[in-house]
């Protein structure tokens, strides 16, 4: 354990006591305050703050892409690679009252793969049980970790489902080849398997306190935490409208078929839709077809006080976030998780 400094967080006036060898967003998530972040890796910048008293901080690696020099060099910080060294106050530049007080500490814990089937070529349906502690507790839309065996290493994944008193977890998982985890999930693990794994983590969550009208969008393993929300808005209730834009290649990349179409009876106002971007000319797809943000371009004439969850690889949110303020949607109101791939980030 190394010295530990205070730090104040402004405009919520929250401060939090941080390890020097914890990172700043570490720290704070540990005592139960959920700072707005995504990757925890430095690369989506979902976690970039302002530092507004003290300088003695140092920066894990991180990519110049999520915080350039010159950015740096005026003062922002990435809290998820921050350590400090002094006391500080730190500005933070994206965040959510409601969410920042009312987060969940996190557990760490053991499960037990349940099932592991595919959905498409590319992507698995997980199913692990909690094995210990008694019980995880999280929000729809948020995501664990999961320790690799062999290494040290982590991955993150989204929940699909609900919290449940029977402590199972389902996660829709792309494979990539050569991948530390899909390798894994592709070709070695059996049922029965136990690993480790931490949660909760993420700010991906419905902000219960509004009824806007919401609009999905996202791709690929992207449906994971959509599931997760549109599960529990079904299990609850929820009277919102919900519109929900998917992207895939070809048909063959379409999965959740069947239950999206009976999530679409048990919610008041639920339209999916699903677009393809790769599809062949002769394919006799009758839906609609292109990018998903030109899609939604193309659908929505005005989205003004419209609420906006989008997941997906950086480029698609960042596409999307433009497409959408485009249309009317406030900047504010839209809530973003970047599926970023563990590669070498920059120094």
């Amino acid at each position: 354990m190394g010295d530990k400094h205070v730090v104040r967080f402004e405009p919520v006036g929250i401060e939090i006591e941080v390890d020097e060898n914890q990172t700043i967003l570490r720290a704070a998530a540990e005592q139960g305050v959920q700072l707005m972040h995504g990757c925890k890796e430095g690369q989506c910048a979902a976690c970039k703050s302002f530092v507004l008293e003290g300088e003695d901080i140092e920066l894990d690696s991180y990519s110049t892409f999520a915080l350039p020099d010159y950015e740096k060099e005026e003062g922002s910080t990435l809290l998820c690679r921050a350590h400090a060294y002094e006391d500080l106050v730190i500005e933070l530049l994206n965040y959510d009252e409601e969410i920042i007080r009312g987060g969940l500490p996190l557990r760490t814990g053991v499960v037990e793969v349940v099932s592991n089937e595919p959905v498409t070529h590319d992507l698995r349906h997980l199913v692990v049980k909690l094995i210990e502690p008694e019980e995880i507790k999280f929000f729809p839309g948020q995501y664990m970790d999961f320790v690799v065996p062999g290494t040290e290493e982590t991955r993150s994944f989204s929940m699909a489902n609900t919290p449940n008193r029977d402590g199972h977890f389902e996660f829709v998982i792309k494979i990539y080849p050569g991948g530390l985890f899909s390798e894994f999930l592709a070709e070695k693990v059996q049922l029965g398997d136990q690993l480790k794994v931490e949660a909760p983590f993420g700010t991906f969550t419905l902000r219960e306190s509004r009824t806007s009208d919401l609009l999905f969008l996202g791709g690929g393993a992207g449906m994971a935490p959509m599931l997760g929300l549109l599960r529990s808005m079904a299990e609850r209730g929820v009277d919102r409208k919900v519109s929900f834009y998917y992207g895939a290649r070809t048909q063959q990349d379409l999965c959740f078929i069947g239950e999206l179409a009976e999530l679409s009876e048990r919610l008041s106002e639920f339209t999916y839709i699903p677009a393809l971007s790769h599809a062949p000319d002769d394919d006799p797809w009758d839906g609609e077809r292109g990018m998903i943000t030109d899609v939604v371009r193309r659908c929505e004439s005005g989205l003004a006080g419209v609420d906006a969850y989008v997941c997906g690889p950086p480029p698609m949110v960042d596409a999307a976030i433009e497409t959408l303020t485009a249309l009317g949607v406030k900047e504010n109101n839209i809530f973003y998780d970047k599926f970023t791939t563990t590669g070498e980030p920059e120094a």
